[in-house]
């Protein structure tokens, strides 16, 4: 019996839904995984290099350098972020690589997730190309830490931002403008909550160079190892 063109278009829709559900397999599968062994307990992150390649690139390398080892969550704040990647036990900081470029943007931009609970994200000064080796963790929703997308057009007809309206914008204004460049989020905790919630609930106060926010007993990574 010979299929009907009906039949048989139906297969092939069929085919390429199994195709492109196929590459959304293989995309979820190949997000190489970080596993984090502290001394408050274990957690494992996920990276995306689809959405952040270059953000991802450079922490994968620092993880291969070992140079996350011994280092410390310095700045734990409960209800907004515990931050690490950058200091020793004794608070001196690690030598890092030049920065790496900002892809905020592009990573939302690309389907990206948002600065919300369990995301991981480059910690960075007011420049926002100056992200090295520090990462943080969002412990809760972080709305005003998310990066703001540039509508099309050169001016810029109508731009929204903090209940402002402005309009016919030259383009390089808005694209350059730092309080608009938000953080880079490039992976997120697949395991381990817990140990990141029980991170973000201990005492803090002074230590080391830093006014506060430091875990009053030491939340050291003894290893960051790529497991995936």
């Amino acid at each position: 019996m010979t299929p009907s063109k009906h039949t048989r278009r139906a297969c092939l829709a069929l085919a390429a839904l199994g195709l492109v559900a196929g590459q959304a397999w293989a995309q979820v599968t190949s997000a190489p995984r970080v596993k984090f062994a502290t001394s408050a307990g274990d957690f494992v992150v996920e990276v995306y290099p689809d959405k952040a390649p270059k953000t991802v690139e450079n922490f994968l390398q620092y993880v291969k350098d070992k140079h996350y080892d011994g280092t410390v969550f310095h700045r734990v704040i409960n209800n907004f972020m515990v931050q690490g990647g950058g200091f020793d036990a004794s608070y001196a900081q690690k030598p890092t690589r030049p920065p790496v470029a900002h892809e905020g943007r592009e990573a939302l931009a690309r389907g990206g997730d948002k600065n919300v609970v369990g995301t991981l994200a480059m910690a960075r000064t007011n420049d926002p190309n100056s992200a090295s080796s520090q990462f943080f963790i969002n412990v809760k929703d972080n709305d005003f830490l998310n990066p703001t997308l540039i509508p099309p057009g050169d001016p810029v007809p109508k731009f929204e931002y903090q209940g402002r309206v402005y309009e016919n914008t030259p383009r390089a204004q808005l694209v350059n403008a730092p309080q608009l460049f938000g953080y880079t989020v490039f992976g997120k905790v697949v395991s381990g909550m817990d140990v990141v919630n029980k991170i973000k609930a201990v005492p803090t106060a002074a230590g080391g160079p830093f006014p506060g926010d430091v875990p009053k007993t030491p939340i050291v990574i003894n290893s960051a190892t790529l497991i995936k």
